[in-house]
């Protein structure tokens, strides 16, 4: 498809990488030159320079022959007012727009017609959503639910001393005394999709397709004790904290929020629930942290605006033996690094939000047979995705150990209705079955036919 990406900042960026590695054909504005031309030379992309909400700079960028624009620019005035304009030059065009302001949402969501929006993407606030489902359920350092919430993809890292070191896969089941299935291993940053002969080492992260109940199994299985958590600090009092608290509140937690701009803390108690303690001070400060009962805290989520401080402090949190430590980049290069350090849970807003994008493209592209939900895993090297079965699949009522599939990719579950089951050899699934499917990473699945050889 055409696609024009305005602005050329972390969201853009990551988009270009997604979206031209897709084959799509990708013009990008940005009023940078110097950013646009860095952009131009590394990727097989157009270049525009100038303001992306003047309607003689997106007739430059061709937006009357464009499939879908991107709006994602610093801006959520610029982006509405882009989308908008674009609208306007081609009635037809798809229209994707970053808004990041809090005031914005109802209006725009009342007022969408006028807008022509086709997605509203909130980077901060879907960040803020991934932790509070942590933080309802912990356990796992990641979560994504499938088939109507009945199915989950969870990341477990295998911890020293664990039931699961060295185990082969395909004597799993033994050891957990329940049903799932690892579809997924990364070890020292490399991703695999494991077969039966696989066997798992300390330091492993695995991501596990199974049930809720079953999850719940698992962890009581392998002496892994969880509570819902009563009281959580956060640090750093942002967009994403102040959705946070506000969610964390109305469940009923005690939530300690540290600030370290006065202004911003006079703001925000303004704005968040009489329940949420607001704290003036450095979060990065070991009396502070102390002082306010880090050691009895269920949960610590670190989210000021620097990386290098959320990491510091929630290596601290580790250390002080907090069950559940939350960390927010902004970057996802360093994964291995990362990893390494051992942050808990690490969540990337950019990524979400760009994930969020890529899903909408891919449903744009097929309409029919398009998946229902997709997800990266494993830092993005792999992807899970939910297609229904339809007329035109093929292999409808097959034994899965007569299909062949391509090369990395699995069958991790097929929804029968209500019944959902983790497949064997002799599984099979039918018309209106909803299947999911993990892929390794630099694959693109548009339908459920794509899988097979």
């Amino acid at each position: 498809m055409k696609i024009i990406i305005a602005g050329d900042g972390k969201v853009g960026l990551t988009l270009t990488q997604k979206l031209s590695a897709a084959g799509h054909d990708l013009t990008l504005i940005d009023s940078n030159q110097r950013v646009l031309d860095s952009s131009v030379e590394r990727y097989d992309v157009m270049g525009v320079q100038g303001n992306c909400a003047s309607m003689r700079v997106l007739e430059s960028a061709d937006v009357k022959k464009a499939d879908l624009l991107i709006a994602a620019t610093s801006s959520d005035e610029v982006n509405l007012l882009c989308g908008m304009t674009a609208h306007g030059l081609n009635p037809r065009i798809h229209t994707i727009a970053r808004i990041r302001n809090p005031e914005y949402g109802k209006q725009i969501f009342t007022m969408r017609d006028v807008y022509s929006l086709s997605l509203m993407v909130n980077p901060e606030k879907q960040a803020a959503r991934e932790i509070e489902r942590l933080i309802r359920y912990p356990g796992f350092l990641q979560r994504e639910t499938f088939a109507k919430s009945r199915v989950e993809i969870v990341e477990l890292r295998i911890q020293k001393g664990s039931k699961l070191c060295d185990v082969a896969l395909m004597n799993l089941e033994n050891v957990v005394k329940c049903k799932v299935l690892v579809c997924a291993v990364s070890r020292d940053g490399v991703v695999e999709i494991p077969s039966g002969h696989f066997i798992l080492r300390e330091g492993d992260h695995l991501f596990i397709t199974a049930t809720a109940e079953m999850l719940t199994q698992l962890l009581r299985n392998l002496g892994i004790i969880t509570h819902k958590a009563k009281r959580v600090i956060i640090c750093g009092g942002g967009r994403i904290g102040y959705y946070l608290s506000t969610w964390l509140a109305k469940e009923g937690v005690s939530v300690l929020l540290i600030e370290q701009d006065e202004a911003r803390c006079e703001e925000l108690s303004g704005k968040l629930p009489p329940e949420v303690c607001i704290i003036h001070g450095d979060a990065s400060s070991q009396f502070l942290l102390e002082s306010e009962g880090i050691h009895d805290c269920d949960a610590v989520v670190t989210m000021t605006g620097m990386d290098e401080m959320n990491m510091i402090i929630s290596l601290y949190a580790q250390t002080c033996g907090v069950p559940q430590v939350i960390t927010k980049v902004g970057h996802m290069e360093n994964n291995s690094m990362q990893d390494s350090l051992g942050l808990g849970s690490v969540i990337c807003p950019k990524e979400l939000c760009c994930n969020t994008i890529v899903r909408y493209v891919r449903a744009m592209q097929n309409t029919t047979g398009a998946a229902l939900t997709l997800h990266n895993i494993a830092e993005g090297q792999a992807e899970a995705l939910e297609f229904v079965v339809d007329a035109d699949t093929k292999h409808i009522g097959e034994p899965l150990r007569n299909i062949r599939l391509k090369r990395n990719i699995l069958i991790a579950c097929i929804s029968h209705g209500s019944k959902t089951e983790i497949p064997n050899g002799d599984s099979m699934y039918e018309a209106g079955n909803s299947v999911i499917i993990v892929a390794k990473g630099g694959m693109t699945l548009l339908q459920l036919n794509d899988i097979f050889e």
